[in-house]
């Protein structure tokens, strides 16, 4: 007769999932205190931590955390002259974290804020980051985003036909009625795309008009996003399969010397989402949810978005009717001839798009060099 089990053995913490496959990657230039509220569901993991802004200041991180942490001066040892496609003073300088891991998976998260109101306003000008914290859903749970994130990233996408019960993959839930078996099977999950409680995040006019309006709504729901759909992707609660799309996750350059500010995030999203309908990925946005407590400063988001106000209604049918060549059949190829296609079409917007054409392949290379066995996708599967 088998010995009944010991407290000590009942009580045995279970493995986090893809506790050896995952990075968090957090940009910042502050002391990570905010870890602490983290701790339960981040300490089990590898962090990568990328410090912007000035190389000399110390950034201290509590104790018990498994990280590495680069700087200005590791970016331009590591990359060398391709250093320059990694923004500064801005927090798209995250995106050299997606690079230098080794892991499958990514999630990345801001850090926290100054909460005095002096310092606060200087920061904006510095730098924009949000304050994060642990959300509760309804009946008071703190909100493990990085499990839920983890949830949709190994669970199918269904970008090719819209089921109306949301995601057919989570419990509880199937395809409905009328739905095409040929399609039941889904594609991979190259995205996961969380969402935020209390602060929205708006940009700086609707900022300016609606300065009281916080969001309230958990809505328990997770959904793929249809083929040929944008959307405007948020970074500061965001997952993704490095290996499936990892080298389109180029936040671009903003910030410091250049004209355009808060587009990082959004940027990649567009270019992921094209080359996930070309490669046939998917892209699922909803639960989780974090906390997002400290509104940034709509005067100051004004001045570093005013131009991407204007840019976007170029920009977006831009994306809208971008088609990559069949051949593309690597996500480094499609990215390579988006852009080209960028510095043909939008260079007639602005001449940064030339700047930014020419980052972007500029980045592909410093990706390939660090990532020599790097995987290959086609049609969906990686080789």
């Amino acid at each position: 007769m088998a010995e009944p089990a010991t407290a000590t053995q009942a009580a045995a913490p279970a493995v986090p999932q893809l506790k050896d496959e995952l990075d968090i990657v957090i940009p910042t230039i502050r002391n990570l205190d905010f870890l602490e509220m983290w701790r339960p569901f981040f300490q089990p993991y590898h962090l990568i931590i990328v410090q912007d802004g000035d190389p000399s200041k110390t950034i201290k991180v509590p104790d018990g955390f498994d990280y590495e942490l680069y700087n200005r001066n590791d970016i331009n040892r590591i990359l060398g002259p391709k250093a320059s496609c990694i923004s500064f003073k801005d927090s798209a300088c995250r995106c050299f974290g997606y690079m230098v891991s080794k892991k499958k998976y990514i999630f990345t998260i801001d850090d926290d804020c100054f909460h005095d109101a002096a310092l606060w306003n200087v920061y904006c000008d510095f730098i924009y980051f949000h304050l994060t914290k642990v959300a509760k859903d309804p009946s008071g749970k703190a909100i493990n985003a990085l499990e839920q994130h983890i949830k949709n990233l190994l669970s199918p996408s269904t970008p090719f036909f819209f089921n109306t019960l949301y995601d057919p993959f989570r419990d509880g839930a199937d395809f409905v009625r009328g739905y095409p078996f040929s399609l039941r099977e889904g594609v991979p999950t190259a995205v996961s795309h969380g969402l935020w409680l209390n602060i929205p995040d708006y940009d700086a006019p609707t900022q300016l008009v609606k300065p009281l309006e916080r969001n309230t709504r958990f809505v328990d729901a997770v959904l793929t996003i249809p083929k040929g759909t944008l959307f405007p992707m948020c970074g500061m609660n965001l997952a993704f399969d490095r290996e499936l799309i990892g080298p389109a996750m180029y936040f671009g350059l903003m910030g410091d010397g250049q004209p355009i500010g808060r587009y990082d995030d959004m940027w990649a999203g567009w270019c992921t989402k094209v080359i996930c309908d070309h490669l046939g990925l998917g892209v699922k946005t909803g639960l989780p949810y974090i906390y997002h407590s400290k509104a940034s400063n709509p005067f100051v988001n004004l001045r570093k978005e005013y131009k991407g106000i204007f840019w976007q209604e170029e920009i977006i049918p831009f994306f809208q009717q971008t088609v990559l060549p069949k051949d593309c059949t690597t996500v480094q190829k499609c990215y390579i001839e988006l852009a080209k296609q960028v510095k043909e079409k939008l260079s007639k917007v602005d001449p940064y798009f030339d700047k930014l054409a020419e980052a972007m392949v500029t980045w592909i290379e410093a990706w390939d060099e660090l990532n020599p066995t790097g995987s290959s996708v086609i049609n969906g599967k990686a080789k």
